[in-house]
């Protein structure tokens, strides 16, 4: 069975699919190059399969296990009229025995007394040697040091003053690791001090900080940077952790490059980090709204995580006519995957236009995402996919109007984010 690909930016929409499993209800939208009358569409269900039928051809979708159609619950709506667009909504049910799904992530793994691996996630080329940490504690929320003084009733006692690992400690940032530096550094990583941000164009005599940045040796890939001289942070997105132990083998189970076959290399890794961590921290802080920085403090996206518990599928409309011949649907089985997805709003911070900085004054003056510090290269790559997948989106669901109700004038774009949300077996999480 092949997964779904990512249609490209040319290609129009031939049909989407969202299912929510906690409420078990579904969304299903047709293009009007595919169809224009509701009567021409039927769909059908079987064996954690979703069968939709067109005048164009048909289109069937394997489902996560677990999941089924509820037979005769689809039913036309008229929400996508003004686009036109034909919209159905359906019921699904999901069985009580599907096992819940977990954190896959390196975060959530590492545990003392156990060897561990560090790779480049760019080349796999093992940048430090099998570490066994005595400790592997967290660290204060991102935003510690602005509630000092709720916590203490004398001077700031943690002031001008850095939170470092000892000796065989492991401190975990919300998107980085702190540890120590070993014998192996200076055959795999190199180090290059570089300003943390571009300049202040308002103020253009405030100097700008500066970060000891280490890349790997072998590929020039940036890691993470040297907070001192034997401290490195390195950055989740840009490591592999894979425990020593075992015969697991990281250049198999976590490959950075999409499939070639992909419209573009999207990087799935980066994709499926950045959605569990954002999983996590909800769960933690019970917190949606999210602040992704630079290492300088500047934001560069805003999200607003909708839900964690969407199946997507966008199907163009090219593959839709694909699957009319019938030598087109696998014997097996159907040809295309529904995949776990997690629903963001976002909206980027460079943009120059005057509603985007009244969004992020608001928030920053506010407090209202949390923040999550990522290198620059990685908060652009991070970027670029969401404006992908956007791209991929019905036109109905592409942009919403503002986070508050009350600001008709605003317009957000909205997004399936295709970066899968954590599930408990590898083999399900194969991303479109």
């Amino acid at each position: 069975m092949s997964d779904l690909k990512m249609p490209a930016k040319s290609q129009r929409l031939g049909v989407f699919v969202e299912l929510r499993k906690r409420l078990q209800t579904g969304l299903i939208i047709v293009g009007k190059e595919v169809t224009t009358h509701p009567g021409d569409v039927a769909v059908t269900g079987e064996d954690s399969c979703l069968n939709i039928r067109t005048s164009s051809g048909e289109t069937s979708l394997a489902l996560p296990e677990g999941v089924a159609f509820e037979q005769g619950s689809c039913i036309p709506t008229p929400a996508g009229e003004s686009c036109e667009e034909l919209h159905f909504r359906l019921r699904i049910t999901v069985s009580k025995s599907m096992d819940p799904e977990a954190s896959d992530s390196a975060k959530e793994t590492l545990r003392a007394k156990r060897t561990y691996c560090f790779y480049c996630q760019s080349c796999m080329t093992r940048l430090l040697e099998d570490r066994e940490f005595k400790r592997v504690l967290p660290l204060p929320n991102g935003n510690w040091s602005a509630l000092v003084d709720d916590w203490c009733c004398h001077a700031d006692p943690f002031a001008n003053r850095k939170l470092l690992p000892r000796v065989d400690d492991c401190l975990l940032g919300d998107t980085f690791f702190l540890l120590n530096r070993d014998g192996s550094c200076e055959q795999t990583l190199t180090e290059e001090v570089k300003p943390a941000g571009s300049e202040d164009v308002q103020d253009p005599k405030k100097t700008c900080r500066r970060l000891a940045l280490v890349s790997c040796k072998s590929c020039s890939s940036g890691v993470g940077e040297a907070v001192s001289p034997e401290t490195l942070k390195l950055y989740i997105t840009q490591v592999v952790v894979e425990p020593a132990e075992g015969d697991r083998n990281p250049e198999a189970s976590l490959s950075r490059q999409v499939s070639v076959h992909t419209v573009m290399e999207i990087s799935l890794f980066l994709e499926r980090t950045i959605a569990a961590r954002l999983v996590e921290l909800s769960s933690s802080l019970s917190t949606f709204h999210f602040s992704v920085q630079t290492p300088d403090g500047k934001p560069f996206l805003l999200l607003w995580m909708l839900n964690s518990d969407s199946v997507v599928a966008s199907v163009p409309e090219t593959c839709v006519e694909a699957e009319r011949s019938p030598a087109a649907v696998a014997p097996g089985g159907p040809s295309l995957r529904a995949v776990r997805a997690l629903k963001l709003l976002y909206t980027a911070c460079s943009h120059p236009g005057p509603q985007q900085r009244d969004i992020v004054a608001s928030w920053e003056v506010s407090a209202i995402g949390h923040p999550v510090v990522l290198p620059l290269r990685v908060c652009e790559e991070l970027l670029e996919v969401m404006e992908e997948s956007n791209s991929t989106l019905p036109a109905s669901m592409r942009c919403m109007r503002s986070y508050e109700p009350d600001s008709s004038k605003r317009r957000l774009p909205v997004r399936s984010y295709y970066a899968l949300s954590p599930v408990a077996r590898a083999a399900a999480i194969r991303k479109c």
